[in-house]
C-alpha cells in the first residue's frame, strides 16, 4: 500500500456513477419502454437481464415460508437481534409536529408527516444483502410509511435469496416483487398492472440502478446516488497495525473502485500497516477485486501531527471514519465531515454495517460535506402551519404589501389589503 505525504492528497471523489453516453441511453430507452408497455416490458426486460421467465413478479408467503425453512435459526435470531437495535436507534430520531401562539393570536407550527408509499431496492446477482433490507426499511416504517415495497432481481430460478426474503419479513415488508435493474426503479416511479408507483426510492445498485434513479428523480423522490465505498481510518501510534489493514481491507473487498485511506503521523504505524495489507489481501477470498482497490485507491498519508490529520479528513469528508488514537473524543469534536464516525479500536466500521443501529446508508464521494446517512427524516415530509389573526394582518398588512409591490406583484398586495379594509 503506497505512503506518500499529504502535500499529496488526492480526492475521494470518483465519477464512475455517472456512467457512459452509452448507458445512459440504455436507461432511458427501459424507463421509456416500462412507462408505456408497462408489464410487457417489464417481463421482456427480465427474461432478458435476468434469464427468467416469470407469470407473477410478487413473492408469495409460501417462498417467505420456505425461506425460513433455509436459513439457519441462528440467523434469523441475530437478524432479530440487529432489526431492534436499528429500530431503537432511529426511534430516537422522530420528531413531532409543533404549534407555538404569539401575543397577537398568530399561531404557527409545522405539521410532519409520512410519505404514503416508499420503494426500496436490494441489489441481487453473486450476493446477498439483508443488512441493505433492514437499513432501508426500518427507518420507513419507523417514520409511520403505510406502504413499503421491496423490489430486488430474482435469481435463474425465479427466487430471490432466502436470507433477504427473512430480513424484509422481519422488517415488516408486505409488498416485494421479483424484479431488479432499471426496469425495477421505473415500475416503481411510474407504476405498471402489478406495482403501484410510489413516492420514494430508496437502496443501492449498480450503475444501471444509480442511472435510472438519477433519471427519475423529480417524478419521485430518491435517497441519494451512492457511489464506491469509502473508509478513512484516523490513527496515532497506539493504533495496532494488523486491526487497521484489516478495516481498511474491509471497505476495499466491496468494489474495485472502494477507497481505503489511513491518516496518521506516525511513520512506524504506516510502513507496519503497509506491509500487514499485502500480508492479509493474499488471504481473502476477494483478494483480486480488494488487491484492484488497493492498487487505486488505497493510500496512507502521513502528516506532521493531529490537527493536520483532522483537516485532512476533513478535506476527504469520508463515508466511513474511524479514529483509533488517545483522547479520540477530543479529535471527535473537530471532525466537521464524515457520514458515520466510529471511535476506539472497538467500533471497527462493520459493527455499524451489520449491528449497532446507526443506518449504514451514507453520503459518498465527498457528499458528507453537505449531506447525512439515511434516517426517519427521509420518509417524513413538513408542511409549514399559518393561522394569522386579524391583529397580526392590521399590525404588518401594510408592510406585505409594501414587499409584494416592490416585487411587481399587486395581486398579492390587494389580497391583503382587501381584508385590512374589511
Amino acid at each position: 500500500m503506497k505512503i506518500q505525504k499529504v502535500d499529496d492528497l488526492v480526492s475521494i471523489k470518483r465519477s464512475i456513477e455517472t456512467g457512459t453516453s452509452e448507458q445512459l441511453a440504455v436507461v432511458k430507452n427501459i424507463l421509456f419502454d416500462i412507462r408505456t408497455r408497462g408489464d410487457l416490458a417489464l417481463r421482456e426486460y427480465t427474461e432478458k437481464f435476468d434469464r427468467v421467465q416469470l407469470n407473477s413478479f410478487s413473492v408469495m408467503e409460501e417462498e417467505i415460508a420456505e425461506a425460513y425453512k433455509i436459513v439457519d435459526e441462528d440467523f434469523v435470531a441475530i437478524v432479530q437481534e440487529a432489526a431492534e437495535n436499528i429500530r431503537s436507534f432511529h426511534e430516537k430520531q422522530l420528531r413531532p409536529s409543533w404549534m407555538t401562539t404569539e401575543e397577537n393570536g398568530t399561531i404557527l407550527g409545522q405539521k410532519i408527516t409520512p410519505l404514503d408509499s416508499v420503494g426500496v431496492y436490494v441489489p441481487g446477482g453473486t450476493a446477498a444483502y439483508p443488512s441493505s433490507v433492514l437499513m432501508n426499511v426500518i427507518p420507513a416504517k419507523v417514520a409511520g410509511v403505510k406502504r413499503i415495497v421491496m423490489v430486488s432481481p430474482p435469481d435463474k430460478e425465479g427466487k430471490l435469496p432466502a436470507a433477504v426474503l427473512v430480513a424484509a419479513k422481519e422488517a415488516g415488508v408486505k409488498e416485494i416483487y421479483k424484479v431488479g435493474g432499471a426496469q425495477a426503479i421505473a415500475a416503481l416511479a411510474y407504476g405498471t398492472a402489478s406495482i403501484a408507483p410510489v413516492d420514494k426510492i430508496t437502496g443501492p445498485g449498480n450503475i444501471f440502478v444509480a442511472l435510472a434513479k438519477r433519471e427519475v428523480f423529480g417524478d419521485v423522490d430518491i435517497d441519494m446516488i451512492a457511489g464506491p465505498s469509502e473508509i478513512a481510518v484516523l490513527a496515532d501510534e497506539t493504533a495496532k497495525a494488523d486491526e487497521v489493514a484489516a478495516d481498511l481491507l474491509s471497505q476495499a473487498e466491496h468494489d474495485p473502485r472502494a477507497c481505503s485511506i489511513l491518516v496518521t503521523p506516525s511513520q512506524q504505524l504506516a510502513d507496519e500497516v503497509s506491509i500487514e495489507v499485502e500480508k492479509q489481501l493474499a488471504l481473502l477470498p476477494r483478494k483480486e477485486i480488494a488487491a484492484r482497490s488497493i492498487e487505486d485507491y488505497g493510500v496512507i498519508y502521513v502528516v506532521a501531527n493531529l490537527d493536520e490529520a483532522v483537516e485532512t479528513i476533513n478535506a476527504l469528508a469520508p463515508e466511513h471514519l474511524e479514529i483509533i488514537t488517545e483522547n479520540a473524543m477530543e479529535i471527535l469534536g473537530k471532525i466537521r465531515h464524515a457520514g458515520a464516525i466510529f471511535i476506539g479500536r472497538y467500533s471497527s466500521e462493520p459493527v455499524g454495517d451489520y449491528f449497532a443501529g446507526p443506518n449504514h446508508v451514507l453520503p459518498t464521494n465527498g457528499t458528507a460535506r453537505f449531506s447525512s446517512p439515511l434516517n426517519v427524516d427521509d420518509f417524513q415530509k413538513k408542511s409549514s402551519v399559518i393561522i394569522y389573526s386579524e391583529k397580526a394582518l392590521q399590525d404588518n398588512g401594510a408592510k406585505i404589501a409594501t414587499f409584494a409591490r416592490m416585487e411587481g406583484l399587486e395581486a398579492h398586495a390587494r389580497a391583503v389589503e382587501m381584508r385590512m379594509k374589511k
